[in-house]
């Protein structure tokens, strides 16, 4: 749904919510007992008027930001965004991650990795708290070695928070994969196979410890045994690979998780290859 669209629907039931108080009790209580509801209503009245013009001040405030996500004008967005956050310094974590993001489907990995380096001069907490769209940038554009050092970092100062943090650790351990580090890359995934709560986290490393790190890790004792035992987690959990994959969709809307599409297919058809 469009957000001009979502934005009509609220004012729609805000104003439906106000004729209500107003008019609904002259008809039940009549002109005579109205003026006591009202006077004891007022205050609801009060708080709904208020949102109303919220509403509709953030609404004027972002009109542009919207019609631009709307058409998915990224150029376009992009030049709005810098203006608001480099140019006018408006370093917030909702504008600097959006402006991060766009950057991302432009396959602009250098402009993420300028913003990341303004951002860390402007305001330093809000790296850690867009970790993994600045840690993925280092992966599009080739330097392994980058995101594995930048992760590091990350977890040392235990940026992100839920399951973000989850997926700070599990980049970690893939960017060590990427720059040909198995037996680093293996411990972090099995610590991932028995103690992440995330399904797609769990399947992924199973996944790559059942081939790529058993095959390449020096001591690769544990992977198959750590792989199986995600492998029945991740099915307890989802039973199906149509549940799988709804979930995977559900984390391709984030940017960052867009370079695992091939991953997650290739994983699911590994996790359920006998069902």
């Amino acid at each position: 749904m469009k957000f001009k669209s979502i934005f009509i629907i609220f004012n729609i039931l805000i104003v439906f919510f106000l004729l209500i108080m107003v008019f609904m009790p002259l008809l039940v209580l009549g002109p005579g007992f109205s003026a006591g509801f009202w006077r004891s209503a007022w205050p609801m009245g009060a708080v709904l008027a208020a949102m109303l013009l919220v509403l509709d001040v953030f609404y004027a405030l972002n009109s542009r930001l919207y019609r631009l996500l709307e058409r998915e004008d990224w150029p376009a967005l992009s030049g709005y965004l810098e203006s608001k956050v480099i140019r006018k310094g408006r370093y917030s974590s909702r504008l600097v991650r959006l402006l991060a993001n766009t950057y991302l489907v432009m396959s602009d990995s250098a402009a993420v990795l300028s913003l990341e380096n303004k951002t860390a001069l402007a305001r330093p907490s809000l790296v850690g708290k867009n970790a993994l769209v600045f840690g993925v940038a280092r992966i599009l554009s080739g330097d392994t070695a980058g995101a594995v050092n930048f992760f590091s970092r990350m977890l040392e100062k235990e940026a992100g928070k839920g399951r973000d943090a989850q997926w700070i650790r599990w980049y970690y351990g893939f960017s060590l994969l990427l720059s040909r580090q198995f037996d680093k890359a293996a411990p972090v995934f099995m610590t991932m196979v028995f103690e992440s709560p995330d399904a797609l986290i769990t399947g992924l490393s199973a996944y790559f410890l059942s081939g790529t790190l058993r095959k390449n890790a020096e001591d690769s004792s544990g992977c198959g045994e750590a792989a199986e035992e995600g492998r029945k987690r991740v099915r307890k959990s989802l039973r199906t690979v149509s549940l799988w994959k709804k979930e995977t969709a559900r984390l391709e809307t984030e940017v960052h998780a867009a370079i695992l599409r091939k991953y997650f297919d290739e994983a699911g058809n590994w996790l359920f290859e006998s069902t």
